[in-house]
């Protein structure tokens, strides 16, 4: 039986790839307006019926929405001046909320009377999501001010700035800030302060949210890949939240001017530029494992790939809600309008990296359509060649790519960790771009060996090298070379979850079949992508059961899926990375070392490609290292020792 296909829900096409110039935003702006005039009700809501929650905010975000079309002169009719004034009335009088929300856990000044915007308009009903959507409206707000001046009447103006004014002192005096300690609505609603106080010319508001940023965020980042990271739900990288947080910094300089917002901003990037594989895939986070956003990001990933010069728009972006935010498809909701806004009246342009100049960052390696991203400890969890995305293995716990060993009394160990420093090698030659990592790991005995990985691409292609110090393991202990999970594949503008495989001209392996294994000459075919071996190359399945991936419970589950399930927490507040380390296995794809190796090492030789290659492979001593030959380059991998400073020595040319 044909095993139904999988997408990642969010995942899409790269948000650069989107157009974006003038004329094509008129269009776009003509039509949501067009469907939103439809769409008003007689009491003037301009609310999707057809959301369940971020209700609040929505209908004020269309009205800024319809304010932009006229700010850009894009439409400038009786009829839109209506639906605005009327659609602000609604807002003003049926969704500005003085009575504290029932169940509210983190209010400091109990019915203070101040205005908030509600997560979803029934009292009582999830009133932990009052304060985002209480610097979202915000945020509509300020919006509307300062775009819609022409367009509202003096007492609308006025009002609103009452009401703005209050939401302000609502999310920093009546709550605690922040109380999901999530940055990004942090970030945001100092952005929002920043605005308001410029429109107001009130330098108190302006002087509180400057206060707020350093001590709520800037204060409280966390470091990843010697990078700092704003926090989100109690940790960094966020694949959904991260740029928006990039688009709230690039805000918040526009308005304000401070350097401090292009610093941070500019570390987030390059963090996204190591993280991100070369088609814009990634996964990962606090909160939204694999979840990648739409519109919220764009203009931050936009303004900030020219600061950092990287290719930032490259990231796969959810298509779904390419412009605006929609509930009903094509329809604007209104959420996040204020990142449309932003975006729309933004000059800056994409940032693109010359296809074929290697990109290396201490942490990952992109050359062409190939890259490989390693973690904090330099260990390759993300592969992507041939339109495939490969990610980390998981054996018996533990997590990554590289040489596997079994003991005689069944235990395994994968060599990744490391056990002191790691240093790193980068060369550029001929076409090619290489990365050699030297490790001390340990072994189950207590006993420090040299684990050494090559990665080296001519841009369509991944080959890895990994040489180990094979004497000082048990004479019964068997070496092989863990690969990594074949995980994802382009289909069009979607990302298809590999369930098979199969070996050049045979038959299928369904990959949530319980124990099964397949043995191949060398080569597995796994979505768009042939993996190619040295020396042999074998899958075998994991046991059924709910802590294993793929297994019949789980093969029709995405990582992040799987993750929230072993998390901590229901889905949309745990920590899916804490759910990912509770795995106990994956499939795991094999590889053996070579025949003819230089005495006491171990050598693996595989290549990540559109197509299967023959890997002839020599490896020997040479008077500063080992020595690899392939049918497309040869390499010195230096002695593990490095040279006379220490430094590792990495020679290579190609074929």
């Amino acid at each position: 039986m044909t095993a139904a296909a999988v997408y990642l829900p969010s995942q899409h096409a790269s948000v650069h790839d989107l157009p974006d110039h003038h004329d094509e935003l008129r269009r776009v702006l003509d039509r949501a307006v067009s469907a939103v005039l439809a769409r008003q009700r007689p009491d003037g809501n301009l609310e999707d019926p057809a959301a369940v929650d971020d209700i609040g905010d929505m209908a004020l975000g269309v009205v800024s929405l319809l304010c932009l079309a006229w700010h850009r002169d894009d439409r400038r009719d009786h009829e839109l001046v209506d639906a605005v004034r009327r659609g602000l009335d609604f807002v003003l009088a049926e969704r500005v909320f003085r009575t504290d929300n029932p169940g509210e856990p983190f209010l400091l000044v109990r019915d203070s009377g101040l205005p908030y915007a509600r997560y979803v308009l029934e009292a009582g009903e999830h009133p932990f999501g009052d304060w985002p959507s209480t610097v979202w409206a915000l945020l509509h707000a300020v919006n509307v001010l300062e775009f819609g001046r022409e367009v509202i009447t003096e007492t609308q103006w006025t009002r609103l700035a009452e009401v703005a004014t209050g939401f302000w002192r609502w999310l920093t005096e009546a709550s605690m800030f922040n109380p999901q300690q999530t940055a990004n609505q942090a970030i945001g609603a100092v952005v929002a302060g920043l605005t308001l106080g410029r429109l107001l010319s009130e330098k108190s508001i302006v002087d509180d949210a400057m206060f707020l940023y350093h001590s709520e965020v800037r204060a409280n980042r966390v470091v990843d890949r010697e990078l700092r990271l704003p926090v989100e739900h109690g940790a960094g990288h966020d694949q959904n939240y991260l740029p928006i947080s990039l688009t709230f910094l690039a805000r918040a300089y526009q308005v304000s001017g401070e350097q401090c917002f292009l610093d941070d901003g500019e570390e987030i990037a390059r963090h996204l530029e190591t993280r991100l594989s070369a088609r814009g895939f990634d996964y990962g986070g606090p909160r939204y494992s694999e979840q990648h956003c739409g519109c919220e990001g764009m203009l931050g990933l936009r303004f900030f790939s020219g600061r950092v010069q990287a290719e930032l728009g490259r990231y796969l972006g959810d298509r779904r809600v390419a412009y605006f935010c929609a509930s009903t498809p094509g329809v604007p909701s209104g959420h996040f309008a204020f990142a449309t806004v932003w975006f729309f009246l933004d000059g800056n342009r994409w940032y693109r990296e010359p296809a074929q100049t290697p990109v290396h960052t201490r942490y990952s390696l992109r050359h062409g359509q190939v890259s490989v991203s390693l973690t904090a400890r330099l260990t390759p969890y993300l592969i992507d060649a041939a339109g495939t995305a490969v990610i980390e293995s998981v054996v018996d716990h533990q997590h990554g790519i590289g040489p596997v060993v079994q003991y005689a009394d069944g235990r395994t160990m994968l060599l990744t960790r490391p056990l002191g420093p790691v240093r790193v090698r980068d060369a550029a030659e001929g076409g090619l771009g290489a990365k050699l990592v030297t490790k001390a790991v340990v072994t189950w005995d207590q006993v420090m060996l040299s684990a050494q990985q090559l990665y080296v691409t001519d841009g369509e292609r991944l080959f890895l090298v990994a040489v180990l110090d094979r004497a000082t393991l048990p004479v019964n202990a068997e070496l092989a070379f863990l690969a990594g999970l074949p995980y994802a594949t382009a289909e069009g503008s979607r990302q298809r979850r590999i369930r098979t495989v199969s070996e050049p001209g045979g038959g299928e392996l369904d990959l949530g079949d319980a124990w099964r294994a397949l043995s191949t000459g060398g080569t597995l075919l796994a979505g768009g992508l042939a993996l190619s071996a040295a020396a042999g190359l074998r899958v075998e399945n994991p046991p059924d059961g709910p802590a294993y991936f793929n297994s019949p419970r789980t093969a029709d589950m995405t990582q992040e899926q799987l993750s929230f399930w072993l998390g901590d927490d229901p889905r949309g507040y745990g920590d899916p990375d804490a759910g990912w380390r509770r795995v106990v296995a994956t499939n795991h794809v094999l590889a053996g070392p070579i025949a003819a190796t230089p005495h006491g090492r171990a050598v693996f030789v595989l290549c990540y490609g559109p197509e299967p290659v023959a890997l002839d492979v020599a490896a020997e001593e040479a008077p500063d290292g080992v020595r690899v030959r392939t049918p497309f380059f040869s390499a010195i991998v230096g002695h593990p020792a490095g040279d006379v400073g220490g430094e590792p020595v990495l020679r290579i040319a190609a074929s």
